[in-house]
């Protein structure tokens, strides 16, 4: 799966996601084939945290 580069853009992409198809983020990686670390560290960098209650990345 190709993911978008822009931060802003992947955060609407994981969140829409999560709200739609997955009811976690693990689920969502593991089903897409993506590196976890790898978008928790983008979003992560742009002030953005996965809240697993809210099954979405949220404001730090």
């Amino acid at each position: 799966m190709t993911l978008p580069k822009d931060p802003n853009m992947l955060l609407s992409y994981i969140n829409t996601q999560l709200r739609d198809n997955y009811p976690s983020f693990d689920e969502l990686c593991v089903s897409a084939g993506c590196d976890a670390g790898e978008i928790r560290e983008k979003l992560e960098n742009a002030g953005y945290v996965y809240n697993a209650e809210l099954n979405r990345f949220v404001g730090k």
